[in-house]
């Protein structure tokens, strides 16, 4: 008999072939072609701890997703996995239930956001964004320490000194403001043209040497623009509490 019609899950016509943890049902024994409840038993079987969020949530391992089919998925296999449906059940279920349901809300979570999306792209392709340290070009570099020194400065003025020289820096740094905004939405229009670039690769079929060092390129390009993009937002950041 098909689990999915004796299971008292609310998602009974849904079915997605994602790897489990084991061949075998935990509890029976049998042998788990890829459903999510053993077809002997009726018992929910966890899903692989090796899988990577594309792949849980069915979708390309690209950057520029459907956010439409993303959250249906996502809300399909809730219902097949919610705690909720699995409370009269015994502890061994119900804790394949959290494990299942906190991998799908990482994995969600994680690719509904679109920088966060190409950070996860980043570290599975080529080792975390957040260990790879890149500096900012020295032209940005050296605004930004400019910037914060005069923030700095301001900040240290107190209320009694030249009114004139608070005017002047504070027009300074607004201005500095509105030209890092210039600058981060070129940014933004950069790193929109590498995703894109990406996924045009991806769809090339197959992948030999001169795809994957593309790819590397891309990856590489990537990992320098989000390093830029912190670099640039915590500084409009700090401008934005003083100027406004």
């Amino acid at each position: 008999m098909d689990a999915s019609q004796t299971t008292d899950s609310p998602a009974r016509d849904v079915h997605r072939d994602l790897p489990m943890a084991s061949s075998m049902c935990w509890h029976c024994q049998s042998e788990v072609p890829g459903e999510y409840f053993c077809s002997r038993c009726v018992k929910v079987q966890p899903l692989s701890k090796e899988l990577d969020y594309f792949t849980c949530l069915n979708l390309p391992r690209t950057l520029n997703l459907d956010d439409k089919a993303l959250e249906e998925t996502f809300y399909a296999l809730s219902r097949t996995f919610h705690p909720d449906y699995f409370a009269t059940k015994d502890e061994s279920e119900q804790s394949i239930s959290l494990g299942n349901t906190a991998l799908l809300n990482a994995a969600y979570q994680t690719l509904k956001d679109p920088i966060r999306r190409v950070e996860y792209l980043i570290r599975l392709e080529a080792g975390s964004a957040r260990t790879v340290q890149t500096s900012p070009p020295a032209d940005l570099l050296n605004e930004i320490l400019e910037i914060q020194e005069d923030i700095e400065t301001l900040r240290s003025l107190s209320p009694e000194e030249s009114s004139g020289q608070r005017q002047a820096l504070h027009t300074k740094l607004r201005d500095d403001r509105g030209m890092l905004a210039e600058r981060q939405a070129r940014l933004e229009a950069c790193l929109s043209e590498q995703c894109q670039r990406w996924d045009d690769l991806q769809a090339d079929a197959g992948e030999d040497a001169r795809i994957r060092a593309q790819k590397d390129e891309v990856l590489k390009d990537l990992r320098e623009l989000l390093s830029h993009r912190t670099y640039i937002r915590n500084t409009v950041h700090d401008l934005a509490e003083i100027v406004g």
